[in-house]
C-alpha cells in the first residue's frame, strides 16, 4: 500500500520517522512532503498512485481525488473535513476520517477568552493606552451571571459549557443531537431562536456543513439582543459575513472570532 502525506503535520522529521518506521517495517511506502501547497496540478502529482492521502488543513479538491484511480482512504490530520470534496469521495467510495479530540480545550478557552476580551474590552483599552489616549474610555462587563448560548453540543461545546459555568454563567445550547451529559451538567437545550433571544453571549461550536453553511445569517442576527455577543471559534462561513458586517456596523452585536 502506498501512503502519500501531501503537507507538513507540524512534527519532527525524527518524529515522523519514528511513527511511519512500522508501516514501512509491514512492507508499505510512505512518503511525505516537507512544504504546501493548493495548487490542484501539484497535488495530482504528489497523490499519484496513492492507496492513502494523508492531509493537514489545506484543501484538497475533487479534480485531485478523481485523479488518483488507486485511491481508497483520506486521512485528515485535522478536526474538521470541509475543505475535503466530500461529494468526490462519495462518488468514488473513498472513506474520509478527521482527528476530532486534540484541540477541545484550546478552541473552549479561545471561546472563553474571545468573550472576557469582548466584555472587559481589553484589546480596545489596550490599544486606548498604546495610543496615548488613557484608559478611560472603555467599560467592561462582568461574565458572571451572563446567559451564554452554544450552538453545537460536541465535545468542544461541551468543555465550553464546563468553562463559562466556572464563570457562574447560565448554559442554553441548541444542537441537532441532545447529549445526556449535557443535561446531566446543568445545560438546558432550547431552540436555535431562544438561544438567540436570551443568550448575552453565543457561542458556536459545530462543524462547517452544507447544513451549517449560513446558518447564522441575517434573520439570525436580527433576533439576538442588542449588545450581545457572537463568538465564532469554528469555521467563519457559519455565519454570512455580509450581514455580520452590517451588524458590526450598525452597533447591534460585538464579535469575537480567531
Amino acid at each position: 500500500m502506498k501512503i502519500v502525506i501531501t503537507e507538513p503535520l507540524g512534527i519532527s522529521a525524527e518524529t515522523l520517522e519514528q511513527i511511519t518506521e512500522p508501516l514501512r517495517a509491514a512492507g508499505h511506502t510512505v512518503e511525505s512532503y516537507d512544504s504546501f501547497t493548493t495548487d490542484p496540478e501539484e497535488l495530482a502529482v504528489r497523490s499519484r498512485g496513492a492507496d492513502v492521502l494523508i492531509i493537514a488543513n489545506h484543501p484538497l479538491p475533487g479534480s485531485v481525488i478523481r485523479s488518483d484511480e488507486a485511491l481508497r482512504f483520506v486521512s485528515v490530520a485535522f478536526v474538521g473535513y470541509d475543505h475535503v470534496d466530500m461529494d468526490a469521495c462519495e462518488e468514488r467510495g473513498i472513506g474520509v476520517s478527521n482527528t476530532g479530540g486534540y484541540c477541545v480545550d484550546a478552541v473552549a478557552e479561545l471561546a472563553v477568552g474571545l468573550t472576557v476580551d469582548c466584555l472587559r474590552r481589553i484589546s480596545e483599552g489596550n490599544a486606548a493606552v498604546q495610543s496615548g489616549a488613557g484608559k478611560s474610555g472603555p467599560r467592561g462587563r462582568e461574565l458572571a451571571g451572563k446567559t451564554v448560548g452554544l450552538i453545537g453540543t460536541g465535545e468542544i461545546g461541551l468543555r465550553a459549557a464546563e468553562l463559562f459555568r466556572a464563570f457562574r454563567c447560565r448554559v442554553i445550547a441548541w444542537s441537532r443531537t441532545r447529549r445526556p451529559e449535557a443535561e446531566a451538567a446543568g445545560i438546558e437545550y432550547v431552540t436555535l431562536d431562544e438561544v438567540l433571544q436570551t443568550a448575552d453571549i453565543v457561542s458556536i461550536h459545530t462543524p462547517l456543513t452544507a447544513q451549517t453553511r449560513g446558518l447564522i445569517g441575517e434573520a439570525q442576527l436580527q433576533r439576538m439582543k442588542p449588545g450581545a455577543i457572537l463568538i465564532n471559534p469554528a469555521r467563519g462561513p457559519i455565519v454570512d459575513s455580509e450581514a455580520m458586517g452590517r451588524a458590526l456596523r450598525e452597533g447591534r452585536i460585538w464579535y469575537g472570532t480567531d
